[in-house]
């Protein structure tokens, strides 16, 4: 499969200029929004929505794509006037692997396609506002099952999925991502280096089918002290892993707070020769799951991986509001980007 021999998307030279020019300001979490609203099992299901199961819904935050289609992209709009340049969308668990959960999987096209229009429509409306261009990043989870490891600890062989049941699952969202007209698709929370792979293997499938290539976005989430993802591997281990796919950005996001992160962030920097991008959660969660780390705490940390040269885009995960997503593009505003080699 000749790729690099696909035409890139018209948004890929403006992508690439401003990154070298500023640091690009990501989103926060979506979850974080959806569970402020204090939706009920009632509310995950509508009229809009064609799709129906068995299941209860509630907590299938993805369908809230068709059922609460205005709420969804007004916290897509909240975070761009905090200051987003790009906005990922509501799509973190729509896969026809993670949609088993809920007996959804038939939905998976439609999720994609109304997840990535809703964004659009989002931006749309901040740039209306205010002239800046911004960028939808079809956002692509690690799903719930790993391909790497057995979840039966008495027979270490077996495997809860295939490489190609993640292709095939991967391939169908990513269609749908960009027939909704996602810029970018966000390949992130890798806990699991083969999973990603087959992610992108999907994304070079569906790139060479529709004769155009998005920009990627690669990041791993580090699991706990040791520095090492889920699957095993180091910082350094999981860019080369990657690197084959010559990503837009490469990075780390999720499971540690910004403090705990840099060291880790600190090695990949060194290692990656595309630009960098970290979004850390809202400090560690509680003893209730909350997130208690503030705007300006949390701005602060970040704005320091800026001063350090680590860093060309940054936002938030788990616990970040488009307070926080404010708060760290005022930190950052007028530090030098990273250099990309």
């Amino acid at each position: 499969m000749q790729i690099f021999q696909i035409p890139d998307s018209p948004n890929t030279d403006l992508l690439n200029h401003l990154v070298r020019k500023r640091i690009l300001i990501l989103d926060g979490a979506m979850g974080t929004q959806i569970q402020a609203l204090g939706l009920a099992e009632e509310d995950f299901h509508g009229c809009a929505c064609h799709h129906h199961s068995d299941h209860p819904q509630k907590g299938n935050n993805d369908l809230l794509s068709l059922t609460q289609p205005a709420a969804v992209e007004e916290i897509h709009f909240r975070y761009a006037m905090a200051g987003a340049d790009i906005v990922e969308t509501n799509t973190f668990s729509a896969t026809t692997i993670a949609q088993a959960d809920y007996g959804m999987e038939a939905a998976v096209h439609d999720l994609n396609v109304a997840g990535a229009r809703l964004a659009r429509a989002a931006l749309d409306r901040a740039t209306a506002i205010d002239g800046r261009p911004r960028f939808v990043a079809g956002a692509v989870g690690p799903t719930n099952r790993t391909a790497s490891l057995s979840p039966d600890v008495n027979d270490p062989g077996y495997r809860a999925i295939t490489f190609d049941d993640l292709r095939r699952a991967y391939g169908a969202q990513v269609r749908g991502l960009m027939e909704g007209g996602a810029d970018l698709i966000l390949i992130e929370t890798i806990f699991d280096t083969l999973n990603a792979k087959a992610a992108i293997f999907a994304c070079m499938e569906v790139f060479a089918e529709a004769g155009r290539r998005l920009p990627l976005m690669i990041s791993g989430t580090i699991t706990d002290a040791s520095g090492r993802t889920l699957s095993g591997q180091t910082p350094t281990a999981f860019w080369h892993s990657v690197a084959h796919a010559r990503p837009f950005t490469v990075g780390l996001n999720c499971a540690l707070g910004a403090s705990a992160m840099r060291p880790h962030l600190a090695e990949l920097a060194q290692a990656a020769d595309v630009a960098v991008c970290a979004y850390p959660n809202a400090g560690l969660p509680n003893a209730f799951g909350q997130y208690d780390e503030g705007p300006e705490e949390t701005a602060r940390q970040v704005a320091d991986f800026a001063r350090e040269g680590l860093v060309n885009v940054v936002g938030g995960c788990c616990g970040t509001t488009p307070d926080h997503i404010r708060a760290i593009a005022e930190a950052v505003t007028g530090l030098r980007p990273r250099s990309v080699k």
